[in-house]
């Protein structure tokens, strides 16, 4: 079965782990310019890109991404109704290979770019690689965490238990960093 040839996911989280407030929205002190940019580059080299309902990058390029929106809401795979390029896709009635045989690309990169089921999803299937961006002066107390099991566990302690080490840490920002985990380092 078909598969990409990279799976990475992108999220910038809190100090605590958390993607979103407790109402799954991003706050202003998790939107960091520098972030933007990197994300912005990585989706540009992507040939497809996986989310939950909640969560799209946005951008005047979305529309012309192909993309995996993940669902409940259907028994397996569906067009997506609004994105041309978009393929709803339930975990629990197709696999991964299936829905990216019907995405239609042979191989290439996955943007991997939340929500938090969506993410855990993806601890499961195998990231090549996880970039990770720790804006340290944000909390988020009872937000939406990155991975499922946050806050019990560090997302860090998460990624290692998944076979991915880290990179050296960048700075973005003031008290902004970007670790880039993958299976090779």
């Amino acid at each position: 079965m078909p598969r990409p040839h990279r799976i990475e996911g992108y999220a910038i989280i809190s100090a605590d782990g958390m993607i979103a407030d407790a109402d799954g929205a991003q706050p202003a002190e998790l939107i960091v310019k520098a972030d933007q940019r990197f994300f912005r580059r990585g989706l540009a080299r992507a040939d497809a890109i996986a989310h939950g309902r909640f969560s799209h990058e946005g951008g005047t390029r979305s529309a012309e991404r192909k993309r995996l929106i993940l669902t409940r809401s259907i028994g397996s795979l569906a067009p997506h109704p609004r994105h041309a390029k978009g393929l709803l896709w339930n975990p629990a009635g197709a696999s991964f290979e299936q829905a990216w045989q019907a995405l239609e690309v042979a191989d290439g990169v996955l943007a991997v770019i939340g929500g938090t089921d969506t993410f855990g999803l993806f601890l499961g299937i195998g990231y090549d690689a996880f970039h990770l961006t720790r804006a340290n002066r944000a909390r988020l107390p009872g937000g939406r965490p990155v991975f499922p099991d946050v806050p019990n566990r560090s997302p860090e302690d998460v990624l290692a238990a998944h076979g991915l080490n880290p990179g050296p840490p960048e700075v973005l920002d003031a008290d902004v960093t970007l670790v880039t985990w993958d299976r090779g380092t």
